[in-house]
């Protein structure tokens, strides 16, 4: 399901361009959940998949663990990595999905991540293993107060030179 998502061409292995440049947050759900079928979880057996909007495009990541445990990659952390490698640096929108019956909210780190890269008013979209909403909010709402690139001098806020 990935592969095709992921289209034929150079660029769009690195994510999914619609032909309006916009995407559906069906798209997202899709891209998510073949995602997740792709997690290394060897050790907890809990699988989650994430993807993200970036201009137009879906950068999807999956959780992969480690037998040295902190050495693991969240799947929103791997999302992330990908739109940076793919040359974005704006979240629009992610979905989330994950095993279990709870919502696979993220952890502190990645909504750490996640504010880097995103606004407070970041729709956070939690989906069930079928593909349903079962959690629709924002990145403010799960990172209250949060420090983020805004907060710094404008000197000094990590961006590229001429970005």
């Amino acid at each position: 399901m990935l592969d095709r998502l992921q289209g034929q061409s150079a660029a769009s292995k690195l994510g999914l361009r619609s032909e309006e440049g916009y995407l559906m947050t069906g798209d997202l759900i899709e891209a998510a959940l073949a995602a997740r079928l792709r997690a290394y979880a060897p050790y907890s057996r809990f699988q989650v998949g994430a993807a993200l909007l970036c201009e137009g495009v879906i950068h999807a990541g999956c959780n992969v663990e480690n037998a040295a445990y902190p050495q693991g990659n969240c799947a929103e952390a791997s999302a992330i990595a990908a739109m940076v490698m793919a040359g974005g640096r704006r979240i629009e929108e992610i979905v989330i999905v994950g095993s279990g019956e709870a919502p696979c909210t993220p952890c502190g780190g990645c909504r750490q991540r996640l504010r880097e890269f995103g606004a407070p008013e970041l729709p956070v979209r939690i989906i069930n293993t079928e593909g349903k909403l079962v959690l629709d909010t924002t990145l403010e709402a799960l990172l209250p107060w949060s420090f983020g690139p805004d907060h710094l001098s404008a000197g000094n806020t990590g961006e590229e030179p001429g970005a």
